[in-house]
């Protein structure tokens, strides 16, 4: 049985990203949820546990569009459906704007 590994609250979030690991091409994703510590995506392909890289993402914040580009470090990555679900961790200090945004999106 699988134990849950997050330390924050999570909330769903629903729209279009990019994900850009070190190294590789970028792969448009989906978020799927987020916390103040990490965003889970869906990709079309795998990503390895322990690569590092970019993802950036819109969130609506109180009406408005907000761009969010964050560093992250994938924390696993499972076969899910037609696709791959990435747990990607924060990595880091998030830049202010982010840290705000998501906090809000959160509450």
């Amino acid at each position: 049985m699988s134990e849950e590994q997050r330390q924050n609250a999570r909330k769903i979030l629903r729209a279009r990203a990019m994900l850009v690991l070190d190294g590789a091409e970028p792969m448009p994703a989906r978020t799927v949820d987020i916390s103040l510590g990490g965003v889970s995506v869906t990709a079309e392909y795998k990503a390895n546990a322990g690569q590092t890289g970019q993802v950036m993402f819109e969130m609506l914040v109180d009406g408005k569009p907000t761009v969010l580009n964050c560093r992250v470090k994938v924390a696993h990555c499972i076969f899910s459906g037609n696709g791959f679900r990435v747990g990607c961790m924060f990595q880091g200090v998030l830049s202010p704007q982010a840290n705000a945004a998501i906090t809000r999106y959160m509450k």
